[in-house]
């Protein structure tokens, strides 16, 4: 974005709160509750990178995105953005170029896009354009991956752009989370209450930030520290001890010209080696000197079985009792503790799933436990059935979400996708009958897509903002819904979405009108308010009718007369309707039709033209000329004008009855314009470079040449004609006309008053000009006609046939005639 945020650590108090809610706002959806710490980071660097102008869309690629996250490409394909998808958070097009050859993502992060959309700027995520660039500037000078744009200046890595593989997506949010929650001197801003006095409040402060455990937040804390952008400091108390303790976060402090001491890259304090021995994170407490990767980067490179999931998206669990054995088997577990969370919380659902990952050297044991135990009670719980029916009830479920096809009415029919199209506009529109959705199979969702595509693509050409569509959508949609009494009460979904919830209903002619509202504005539609007081003012024209054309009837006979005059009312409406659009659709027939013969035609002109255009010039030959080159075409033209520059001038310089005069003057003006032609050449090449001329086409030389010369000569023509109806005003026929004009206009009404005024002597004056000029003009055009007869030459007619024979029979007769009558 092209705004000038500064330096975006120096973060004022209102627009550090304002990006901290919207952050929080994104990572703590609860539709995200499971999902790696990489989906949550994503969230937040596509909607910092959406732009503006584009609808609040990012285009990136998956490559890219990982290098923003610490993570790897596959990661990213295979882990983030499913996530993502399967959550509603993400909304993603494929973008292609010319070849048909992917290039990237365009996303959309689908909170922000309908915060956005509802206009409350009181919504944490409606953040303004200046405010997305300064979350934007604030991830890249904590974790941007860096790049050198072209022709600028280039842009340095983050702080933490080498903290790459597991854990690096968990660190980059942790440290974005305390940069938002850090005042001006740098000080992170602890959790209060009662904390695990264990791991201490600054590692409770991370947890309590991110969502995880103390344990988890204390390994977090040590990594920062190790990396040199966070400090714990620790406040002797009289015992001696160190008890008191504190965070800094170092780039903050220092944006703020605080001075601190350099953070230890090997923390030795006790906090550090209570992380180095903490359990409940997936990633070992043991890290060498370096902060290199230490899970996975790509596809291939160092994977072990059980660690491929385990690297970029690991999750920070709960604390683990050191000494319990598993028992659950691996093959049925993905062997880490996360898989017993439910779809909200952090702690495992059961103990038995929450203590199946096997300690060191008791994987033999962990193969060999009861797979009942599973599916079993809490410690000290009484089992409410027999944990062998509720395996069987569990497979049985699993059975049916794996299947692909149901049978529906003794046909197969494939089973209906669970989540909305990934299209943004149809998610938005689709949004209040997401119920009804998973009740369709999957040939009833396509022709529902379609459906609302052609509805979308209405709407569309209604509006007026075109992106307003599919909010529109949504608001008939839930309209119809409270209208029908709820999705509970729809036996059929599939009729009543294509038929009835998706259908717009008019009340009037036009096509803005759906149940009496305009669906532009919101407001109730005039047109059907005009319908409803013309049929109110003819149902009282004919009820005067009725009581002047039957006196003294009965009320239920009077009421009878007029409904049965409406209803004839109605029909006779109807049948002009239908045959008024009838005429519309005939006219747009022809309308079509007319087009249809112009492109036909254009088509045509276009086949001529190039068949034209591929014919040599007559002239000089040159191929692709259209039957004559530029250069000889402007010769053609450039003697033209030659010769009616010598006409021009016998006008005025000589007699034209006079033919040899008027040669001599055509002879003259040609040598004066030949001579013109050579000097303005000779001006061209002093100026011109020859080098750069001849470089140009073999034939760029002749055609400067021309183009000159018909430049030279168009000019000499205009002057000759100005000159030649300067002369010919000056004539007496002009000036007795221009006299006429003058007398003629002051003899006008208006002038008659007043004939010596200015206002009456310039319309005279004015009048007697264009008199004169018009005679002027009329003289040339008389004396040019004259002199094109006289230069035009006599038509050769044969001689007679009688005279031709006596011609030919007086010739000798040649050898080789001679021959033949021999």
């Amino acid at each position: 974005m092209p705004l000038n945020v500064g330096n975006p650590l120096q973060l004022s108090k209102t627009m550090r709160a304002r990006l901290l809610a919207a952050v929080r706002a994104l990572v703590s959806v609860p539709a995200l509750a499971g999902a790696s710490d990489g989906a949550r980071l994503a969230s937040v660097v596509l909607t910092a990178k959406a732009n503006v102008r584009d609808g609040y869309q990012a285009k990136i690629w998956a490559a890219e995105l990982g290098r923003w996250l610490g993570v790897s490409q596959s990661t990213v394909a295979h882990t983030v953005l499913p996530e993502l998808r399967a959550a509603g958070l993400l909304g993603s097009n494929v973008t292609t170029n010319a070849y048909g050859h992917v290039t990237g993502l365009e996303c959309w992060v689908i909170p922000m896009y309908r915060a956005q959309q509802a206009g409350d700027r009181r919504h944490a995520l409606a953040l303004s354009r200046s405010e997305l660039a300064v979350l934007l500037s604030l991830i890249e000078v904590l974790f941007g991956p860096g790049w050198a744009p072209k022709d600028k200046a280039p842009v340095p890595a983050g702080l933490l752009a080498g903290r790459r593989g597991r854990g690096a997506a968990t660190d980059r949010l942790g440290l974005l989370l305390m940069v938002l929650t850090t005042g001006p001197a740098g000080w992170l801003q602890l959790c209060p209450g009662a904390v695990d006095t264990f791991r201490g409040r600054p590692a409770a402060t991370v947890a309590r930030l991110l969502g995880c455990s103390a344990a988890a937040g204390a390994k977090v804390l040590k990594r920062l520290q190790e990396h040199g952008v966070a400090e714990v400091v620790r406040k002797e108390i009289g015992s001696g001890l160190n008890a008191q303790s504190r965070v800094r976060l170092v780039p903050v402090a220092k944006a703020h010209g605080v001075a601190v001491r350099e953070a230890c890259r090997v923390a030795k304090s006790v906090f550090s080696d209570l992380a180095s021995t903490a359990s409940g994170d997936l990633e070992t407490g043991e890290t060498g000197e370096t902060l290199g990767p230490t899970g996975i980067e790509d596809a291939g490179q160092g994977e072990t079985a059980g660690s491929v999931d385990l690297a970029a998206t690991a999750q920070h669990h709960a604390l683990h009792a050191p000494g319990a054995t598993a028992v659950v088997p691996p093959q049925l577990s993905g062997g880490f503790s996360g898989e017993g969370r439910k779809s909200e919380g952090h702690q495992p659902g059961r103990t038995c799933v929450r203590e199946d990952q096997a300690t060191e050297g008791e994987s033999a044991i962990a193969g060999s436990g009861s797979p009942v135990a599973e599916v079993g009670p809490l410690r000290s719980e009484k089992p409410l059935k027999s944990p062998a029916d509720e395996q069987e009830q569990a497979g049985s479920i699993a059975a049916g979400a794996g299947a692909r096809l149901t049978v529906v009415g003794g046909r197969k029919t494939q089973q209906g996708r669970r989540e909305l199209p990934a299209d943004l506009d149809l998610r938005v529109a689709l949004a209040p009958v997401s119920w009804l959705w998973t009740k369709l199979n999957r040939w009833q969702q396509d022709h529902v897509v379609k459906a609302t595509k052609a509805e979308l693509a209405q709407l569309r050409h209604v509006l007026d903002w075109a992106g307003q569509a599919p909010s529109v959508l949504a608001s008939r949609l839930a309209s119809r819904l409270e209208e029908t009494g709820g999705e509970a009460l729809i036996a059929r979904p599939y009729g009543w979405i294509t038929h009835r919830g998706l259908v717009r209903r008019p009340l009037c002619s036009d096509v803005r009108c759906d149940d009496g509202t305009r669906l532009d504005t919101g407001a109730d539609c005039d047109n059907c308010d005009n319908v409803l007081h013309l049929r109110r003012a003819w149902r009282v024209r004919i009820a005067a009718e009725v009581d002047q054309e039957l006196p003294g009837v009965e009320t239920d006979a009077r009421y009878r007369e007029i409904e049965a005059r409406m209803r004839r009312h109605a029909e006779a409406e109807a049948i002009d309707l239908v045959a008024r659009q009838a005429e519309a659709q005939q006219r747009a027939a022809q309308r079509a039709a007319a087009c249809a013969e112009a492109e036909a035609q254009a088509v045509v002109e276009r086949e001529r033209a190039a068949a034209r255009q591929a014919v040599a010039c007559e002239d000089c030959g040159r191929a692709r000329s259209a039957g004559r080159c530029e250069a000889c075409d402007h010769r053609r033209q450039t003697e033209a004008l030659i010769g009616e520059s010598g006409l021009l001038a016998a006008t005025w310089l000589a007699d034209p009855s006079d033919q040899v005069a008027v040669a001599a003057v055509a002879t003259e003006v040609r040598t004066a314009i030949e001579d013109a032609i050579a000097a303005s050449w000779a001006q061209f090449q002093e100026i011109t470079d020859p080098v750069a001329l001849e470089a140009a086409g073999p034939d760029a030389v002749e055609d400067a040449a021309a183009h000159n010369a018909f430049v030279v000569a168009e000019s000499a023509a205009a002057e000759y004609r100005h000159e030649a109806l300067v002369i010919l005003g000056r004539s007496e026929d002009a000036q007795a006309e221009a006299r006429k004009a003058y007398a003629t206009e002051l003899t006008k009404p208006w002038h008659q008053a007043l004939p010596d005024s200015d206002d009456a002597q310039r319309a005279a004056t004015e009048a007697a000009a264009k008199a004169q000029t018009r005679t002027a003009e009329h003289l040339l055009a008389a004396w040019l006609e004259q002199l094109h007869a006289q230069a035009r030459p006599e038509p050769v007619r044969p001689a007679p046939w009688l005279q031709r024979l006596s011609e030919l029979a007086a010739r000798p007769l040649d050898s080789e005639a001679l021959e033949v009558i021999a």
